[in-house]
């Protein structure tokens, strides 16, 4: 068994093999824009921020060129086609994997475009005690049987949930259970599956962001009254000391001392983060990636840019300007202001004109006067998509 699940090799399966008919799209639903960008893609790139590798995705018959559009740039992935049912397409896709033999696996729905990241982590600790996990949710509606068009007996929800992907599962186990399956022809879900070869699937809390899209109104446009304009503000601050590397927008810069952190410290692209983050109501960048999750230790503070970035178009909006201000006596950030727009625009996405980093002194007073540490500051404008 595996003490820390969280540090097992974990592989996913993204099922993008359907026709989508009911959600009411020129094409098939997982291939459609959804707040900026293909819905399949934003399935894909969230697991991929969780450190997920590889990434099978089931597709279509005939749908390899689309697919391949849709997730250009986006590794390491794979393609595989699926079969006549959810069923035999996940279990073609458990056997792209055989060759990898991951610890851990994800099986996911393409239709369920945000995936949150404390989901996937109640998933993969649950694994350290069980052979499968699903995250669930409480059903808040009365139920009732229908007879026809007629009400028949009430049903009781305190012992229902809505079952919701990723599923989670030791991948040993689960590849037996597909390919021991003799049950209906397309099983509800992986858990049924599991269930069904006597394995132990608990359940996790699950998030109501998880939600699939199915209908044509789950793709309708933003409400009229939602603002064509967003500004946010961050502000951080890190202590300077010996023996750190000193990362500032993305670029490293000589200098004898470093900024302390838990990450890479790079306290411009954090202030940048929060400013980003701000601006669509998603929280801070403590609430993201916590100092306290050993997965950040070190990081690179790019990968929390490109997150907000994706938080940013998924909230239906697009960077209009970034302004990024540098408070410290050293380093000289004029040698490098050119190379540090040009990191930060690459990482956005933008054209540098968008992007503006300056620098100023406190004229020695203060901690940033006394070169204990640096401070930034950032605004930025987003544009409804």
């Amino acid at each position: 068994m595996i003490r820390d699940s969280s540090l097992a090799p974990v592989a996913a399966i993204v099922v993008a093999a359907g026709k989508g008919l009911r959600a009411g799209q020129p094409l098939p639903k997982q291939f459609a824009s959804w707040r900026g960008k293909p819905v399949l893609r934003h399935s894909v790139e969230a697991l991929l921020r969780e450190g997920v590798d590889p990434i099978v995705v089931v597709i279509p018959e005939g749908a390899r060129d689309i697919a391949e559009t849709v997730l250009a740039g986006l590794e390491p992935l794979r393609f595989t086609t699926g079969g006549a049912t959810r069923q035999e397409s996940v279990r073609l896709g458990l056997e792209a994997l055989t060759g990898d033999a991951p610890d851990q696996v994800l099986i996911h729905d393409a239709a369920r475009p945000l995936v949150p990241p404390d989901v996937v982590a109640r998933l993969r600790a649950a694994l350290a005690e069980h052979e499968g996990a699903i995250p669930v949710l409480p059903v808040a509606d009365s139920l009732v049987h229908a007879e026809g068009t007629m009400m028949g007996a009430p049903a009781r929800r305190e012992n229902l949930r809505r079952v919701q992907t990723p599923q989670a599962f030791r991948y040993p186990a689960i590849l037996a259970a597909h390919r021991e399956w003799d049950g209906a022809a397309d099983a509800g879900d992986d858990a049924q599956v599991a269930q069904a070869a006597g394995l132990e699937v608990t359940l996790v809390a699950g998030d109501e962001a998880l939600h699939k899209l199915t209908y044509a109104s789950d793709f309708a446009a933003p409400l009229p009254s939602a603002p064509q304009f967003r500004v946010g503000s961050g502000y951080d601050v890190h202590r300077l000391a010996p023996d750190e590397e000193l990362w500032l927008c993305g670029v490293r810069i000589d200098h004898d001392h470093g900024l302390a952190g838990h990450s890479d410290a790079d306290v411009a692209i954090h202030a940048l983060v929060d400013a980003m983050l701000g601006a669509v109501g998603a929280g801070d960048i403590g609430q993201h990636f916590p100092p306290s999750d050993p997965r950040w230790r070190g990081a690179a503070s790019e990968r929390f840019l490109a997150h907000a970035r994706e938080l940013v178009a998924e909230a239906g909006y697009m960077l209009g300007n970034a302004d990024v201000t540098i408070v410290c006596e050293a380093p000289k950030i004029g040698p490098h202001r050119q190379s540090m727009r040009e990191r930060l625009a690459q990482i956005l996405g933008v054209d540098i004109g968008a992007v503006s980093v300056k620098a100023t002194t406190t004229e020695k007073l203060g901690f940033t006067g006394r070169s204990e540490g640096i401070a930034a500051q950032a605004v930025v404008s987003l544009v409804k998509t």
